[in-house]
């Protein structure tokens, strides 16, 4: 069955920016000292951005929202065998919004920053896997 090329180009789009964040993630970590802050609301974006393309190479509707626990539910109605990572993911969601204004506390530590990181590479990972190769945005199963 062919894919609509326009299915195939916002799921890459999406891909896309999951990569990009994941970059960016990895990047804020190398800094000195490290913007851990950063870091995690990047791995967090990272994660839901992968999800959201799987959604939409599906072409399944979902909402505006950071919810990984919400868009991974919907993810696991097509393939239960994501729940895992999905499982891995939903902590991920506080970072979304967590550090990310004045007040909240200010940083994660440096532990939580690299953890959020390998959680988002492997749900970057897990979808790359279940789509065509002709979705993945640089052409390649890891991002």
């Amino acid at each position: 069955m062919a894919v609509d090329p326009a299915v195939i180009e916002e799921t890459r789009a999406w891909l896309k920016k999951a990569s990009n964040d994941l970059r960016s993630a990895k990047h804020a970590l190398t800094s000195d000292p490290p913007l851990t802050d950063t870091s995690v609301f990047h791995a967090e974006q990272a994660a839901e951005k992968a999800l959201k393309a799987f959604l939409t190479f599906h072409r399944v509707v979902f909402r505006k929202t950071h919810s990984i626990e919400e868009i991974g539910k919907q993810c696991e109605e097509i393939d239960p065998s994501l729940q895992e990572i999905v499982d891995q993911a939903v902590p991920l969601t506080e970072y979304a919004t967590v550090f990310r204004y004045p007040g909240d506390p200010d940083e994660a530590s440096l532990r939580e920053s690299n953890e959020a990181v390998e959680v988002a590479e492997s749900v970057c990972n897990a979808i790359l896997k279940k789509l065509p190769k002709e979705m993945h945005p640089n052409g390649s199963a890891t991002t």
